[in-house]
C-alpha cells in the first residue's frame, strides 16, 4: 500500500518516523555482523574455502578478487536500492554479506594463527565498534550534512588502489602507514554514510542505508586488524 510518509525525506519525516527508521537501520547492521559471523565461521571451518581464500591472495590474482569483490559490491547496492521489493533488497544484501565473509577468509585464518587464537581480532573488533559508534554519533548529534566527502573519498579509494597495485608490481609491503591512511579513509565513509542515512534516504530505505553502513564498519575492521599485524 502507498505511504506517502515513506516517500519523504527523512529530514522531513516526524521524530517517530526517524527514529524507526535508525532503529531499524541499526539493527540490520548488528543482524549483518552477526549473519558474516556465522557464515565466516561455516567458512574457515571448511578448509577447502580456506586453502581457496589463502592461494587467492597470491601475486596478482588478489587483485582479480579485489575486482570481483567491487563488481558484486555495486550489483548488491543496485539490488538493495530497489524501491519495490523488499525481497530484492535483502538479497543484495545477503549477497554482499556473503562475499565480504569470502575476502575476509584470508586475513582472519592469518590473523588467528599469527596471534595464536582470536586476541587480535577480539580488540580490532572493539575498537572498531567504539570507533563507529563515535563517528556515527557525531552525524546524528550535530545533523551536519558530510556530502561534501565523496569526492575526497572517491580520490582516496583510486589512491589506495594505485598504492596496492604498485606494492604488487614492487614488491613492497604496504605496512602500518597504509593500514592507517585506510583506517582514515574508512571513517571518513562511515561519516559519509551515516549522513546520507540522516539526509539522502526516505523513511523506506532502511535496507540500502544499512548495506553502507556495515560495509564502512567492515572496511573499518579489516585495516585496523591489518594494524594490529602490523605494529608487532
Amino acid at each position: 500500500m502507498y505511504n506517502e510518509s515513506s516517500q519523504l525525506f527523512l529530514n522531513q519525516a516526524s521524530v517517530e518516523e526517524r527514529t524507526t527508521f535508525y532503529r531499524k537501520t541499526y539493527l540490520h547492521v548488528a543482524l549483518a555482523f552477526l549473519a558474516f559471523v556465522i557464515v565466516e565461521y561455516v567458512f574457515l571451518s571448511t578448509p577447502a574455502i580456506v586453502n581457496i581464500g589463502l592461494k587467492m591472495t597470491q601475486g596478482w590474482t588478489w587483485l582479480l578478487v579485489i575486482g570481483g569483490f567491487m563488481f558484486i559490491t555495486s550489483y548488491a547496492e543496485k539490488l538493495a536500492a530497489n524501491y519495490d521489493d523488499k525481497r530484492t533488497q535483502y538479497l543484495g544484501f545477503g549477497l554482499y554479506i556473503i562475499a565480504e565473509a569470502f575476502i575476509f577468509v584470508p586475513l582472519l585464518y592469518i590473523a588467528m594463527t599469527y596471534s595464536g587464537g582470536t586476541a587480535i581480532l577480539e580488540q580490532a573488533f572493539l575498537v572498531t565498534l567504539a570507533l563507529f559508534v563515535a563517528l556515527s554519533a557525531v552525524v546524528l548529534i550535530s545533523k551536519k550534512d558530510f556530502s561534501f566527502m565523496r569526492t575526497a573519498l572517491t580520490v582516496g579509494s583510486i589512491v589506495a588502489i594505485g598504492i596496492i597495485l604498485a606494492g604488487m608490481a614492487f614488491g613492497f609491503d604496504l605496512g602500518l602507514a597504509f593500514s592507517g591512511f585506510m583506517v582514515l579513509l574508512a571513517a571518513g565513509s562511515i561519516l559519509y554514510q551515516t549522513s546520507n542515512m540522516v539526509h539522502r534516504y526516505t523513511a523506506d530505505q532502511y535496507v540500502i542505508a544499512s548495506l553502507g553502513l556495515f560495509a564502512s564498519f567492515m572496511l573499518m575492521l579489516w585495516y585496523i586488524i591489518q594494524f594490529f599485524m602490523s605494529r608487532d
